[in-house]
């Protein structure tokens, strides 16, 4: 297996993990609940699950 000859240096490795770092996602508001959520994904609110404004499914109550 290959090994390093030489540590590598925390300034080094710093260096080169810049470009790693975590992103926010967009949010978005449901033009129907007034709700914030993240573009294209479904989201609940008040026991149904709305998409681009429309309510998709509702949740079921147990009898």
């Amino acid at each position: 297996m290959a090994h390093p000859k030489r540590r590598t240096s925390t300034t080094r490795r710093d260096k080169r993990r810049t470009h790693k770092k975590a992103i926010a996602g967009n949010i978005s508001t449901c033009p129907t609940t007034g709700q914030p959520h993240l573009f294209h994904r479904a989201h609940w609110y008040e026991g149904k699950l709305y998409y681009k404004g429309q309510v998709i499914a509702e949740k079921e109550v147990a009898v």
